[in-house]
C-alpha cells in the first residue's frame, strides 16, 4: 500500500467509530445507508467492479446520474480501486455526452434508464455499461456480493479521484483533475470554518455533476460522520419540508435558490430554528433577500470557490453578512490569496486586479490539456480569472470576470457593482447587466431584469441607478425578462442573454 501521511479511508473509520450513525438518507423513499453500510458497500461495489470490469488504478468511470444513494456508492467503490470518478452533466445531448466520454475514455459508464437513449450512439457503450436503477439498483445487486477478499484503499494523496468538467459555456469543456489531497483539504478547510461535527446534517440537491453537489457539503460531511440527505432535484417546498423535518443545519445554495426557497408556499410557516446558518456562493446575495432569511431567523454566509481550487475558498462570517454586504469574507484554513495585476505583480488595498491563489486544495490540472494548465496555474498560484479587491479590513470582494468586465468610454465597468445597485430597487426580482457594443462609447451597459412588479418601469430602474451610480456605469438599455438563462449550478448564463439579442 502507498505511504500516505493523513488517513483517505474515511468509511473504514467511520465504520469503527459510528457505525450504526445514518451517512446518507434518500429524501424522496426516506431509504437510509449507516455508515457501516456504506462501508460495506463500497467494499462490495469495489470487489464487483473488479470482477466485471477488471477496473484498476487510474482507470475512468464515466456518471451520467441523478443525485441518487446508488451513485455516492458508486464514487466510493471506485475511489476503493484508485480508479477515477468523471460525473457527466446528464441534461447534455447524446452528441455532447459522447464527446465528453470520448474525451476521458472511461472503461465503465454508470448511468440510469433515463439517460439510457442519450447514450444509445456511444461506441462500445453496451459492452461497459453499469445501470445504477436496473431491476433493485445498484446497492441491491451489492447485498448479493459476497466480500470474499476486502479490497485495501490504496490511492495516495496526489492520485486523482475524480474529474470534473467546467461548464464550457465559453468554450470547450475542460476537465478539472481532482486530487484525493485537494478533497481532504477542501474537507478540513469546510470543517474549520463553518463547524460542522458528527451532529450536523444537510439537505443536498445540486447536480452530482457539478462541484457545489458534490464538495461543498456532501464530501465534508461524510469526511466528518454526519449526514447528508439527498434530493435528485430543486423543488423548493420539499427542500424546506426536509430541512425542517430531518433538523438540518446548515442550508447551502446560491441566491437564485435562496430567493425560490424565500417565496415557497411553505416559506413562512416552516421551522427553520434548527438551521445555524445558510451557506450561500456563485454571486453577491441582495440585501432585501438576506434580510428576508434573517427575519426567518437564518443567517447569511456568503462564500466563494470554484471547481479548479477548494471548492470552499472564502468565506464571509454571518454576523458581517449586512455590514460588508457583496464581500465574500477572509480565506479559508491553508489557503493564500492575493490581488495581482496583468503581469502578476501584487496589489494593495482598494485596487482591482485578478484573484490568485495557492494552496493543497488546487485541481492537479486540466485532463490531457497541459497549454490550459499552465495558462491557469503559474508559480503554484492558480489564476482564477475573477476579478476582486480587497479593502483596508482585509475583506475580499469579488468585482467580476475578467471576460464579463466592459470599457465604457475608456472606464471599466464591473457588473456584479450595477447589478448589486439594481437589485436594491423595489419591484426587481433578478438582474443580469452585460456590455454590449455602442458606436459612441465603445461598450454600454444593457441590464436584463425580470420584475416582482409589473409597474415597474425602465424610467424608475434608471432613475435608482442616477441617484447611486457614476454616469458611465449606468445602464443604457433596460430589458425586461420573463427569466433568466441559467446553468444547472443557479448561475446566469450571461453569453445566452448576448445571444438573445433582446
Amino acid at each position: 500500500m502507498p505511504e500516505r501521511n493523513f488517513e483517505l479511508d474515511w468509511l473504514k473509520r467511520w465504520n469503527l467509530y459510528a457505525p450504526h450513525s445514518v451517512a446518507l438518507q434518500d429524501g424522496v423513499t426516506g431509504r437510509t445507508l449507516t455508515y457501516r453500510q456504506l462501508y460495506q458497500s463500497s467494499l462490495a461495489g469495489a470487489q464487483l467492479l473488479r470482477r466485471r470490469f477488471r477496473l484498476g488504478p487510474g482507470d475512468r468511470v464515466a456518471l451520467v446520474a441523478t443525485h441518487s444513494l446508488d451513485a455516492v456508492v458508486l464514487w466510493f467503490a471506485v475511489t476503493r480501486l484508485n480508479a477515477v470518478l468523471v460525473p457527466l452533466n446528464n441534461r447534455l445531448t447524446g452528441r455532447e455526452l459522447e464527446q465528453l466520454i470520448a474525451d476521458c475514455d472511461p472503461k465503465i459508464v454508470a448511468t440510469e434508464v433515463p439517460f439510457l437513449a442519450a447514450l444509445a450512439n456511444v461506441q462500445g457503450l453496451v459492452e461497459r455499461s453499469l445501470c445504477l436503477d436496473g431491476g433493485d439498483g445498484f446497492i441491491s445487486a451489492l447485498q448479493t456480493e459476497a466480500v470474499t477478499d476486502p479490497i485495501d484503499f490504496s490511492a495516495a494523496p496526489a492520485d486523482p479521484a475524480m474529474i470534473l468538467y467546467t461548464s464550457g459555456t465559453t468554450g470547450r469543456a475542460k476537465g478539472a483533475v481532482l486530487s484525493h489531497e485537494m478533497l481532504f483539504w477542501n474537507s478540513v478547510n469546510t470543517t474549520l470554518r463553518l463547524n460542522v461535527t458528527q451532529s450536523d446534517c444537510v439537505v443536498m440537491f445540486l447536480p452530482l455533476f457539478h462541484t457545489g453537489g458534490w464538495h461543498v457539503l456532501t464530501s465534508p460531511f461524510l469526511h466528518r460522520g454526519a449526514r447528508v440527505v439527498l434530493l435528485d432535484k430543486f423543488d423548493a417546498e420539499a427542500v424546506l419540508r426536509l430541512s425542517s423535518r430531518e433538523r438540518a443545519t446548515l442550508i447551502f445554495g446560491v441566491p437564485t435558490t435562496m430567493g425560490t426557497l424565500a417565496r415557497a408556499t411553505n416559506f413562512d410557516s416552516v421551522d427553520l430554528s434548527s438551521v445555524r446558518y445558510a451557506i450561500v456562493g456563485g454571486e453577491p446575495m441582495p440585501l432585501p433577500l438576506i434580510e428576508t432569511w434573517h427575519r426567518k431567523g437564518v443567517l447569511i454566509r456568503q462564500g466563494y470557490g470554484l471547481t479548479e481550487f477548494g471548492p470552499n475558498v472564502f468565506s464571509l462570517n454571518e454576523e458581517d453578512a449586512i455590514r460588508k454586504i457583496g464581500s465574500i469574507g477572509f480565506p479559508n484554513f491553508y489557503i493564500d490569496a492575493k490581488v495581482v495585476d496583468e503581469h502578476g505583480a501584487e496589489l494593495g488595498v482598494d485596487f482591482v486586479g485578478e484573484l490568485a491563489l495557492r494552496g493543497p486544495m488546487c485541481m492537479t490540472g486540466y485532463w490531457k490539456n497541459e497549454p490550459a494548465t499552465q495558462e491557469s496555474i503559474k508559480a503554484g498560484w492558480l489564476m482564477t480569472g475573477d476579478l476582486v479587491r480587497r479593502d483596508a479590513e482585509g475583506y475580499y470582494f469579488v468585482v467580476g470576470r475578467k471576460k464579463d468586465m466592459f470599457k465604457s468610454g475608456g472606464e471599466n465597468v464591473y457588473p456584479p457593482e450595477i447589478e448589486q445597485t439594481i437589485a436594491h430597487c423595489s419591484g426587481v426580482r433578478e438582474v443580469a447587466v452585460v456590455g454590449v457594443p455602442d458606436p459612441t462609447w465603445g461598450e454600454v451597459g444593457a441590464a436584463f431584469i425580470v420584475r416582482d412588479d409589473p409597474s415597474l418601469s425602465a424610467e424608475r430602474v434608471l432613475v435608482h441607478c442616477a441617484e447611486r451610480l457614476a454616469k458611465f456605469k449606468i445602464p443604457k438599455r433596460v430589458v425586461f425578462v420573463e427569466s433568466l438563462p441559467k446553468s444547472e449550478n443557479g448561475k446566469v448564463l450571461k453569453r445566452k442573454l448576448l445571444e438573445s439579442g433582446a
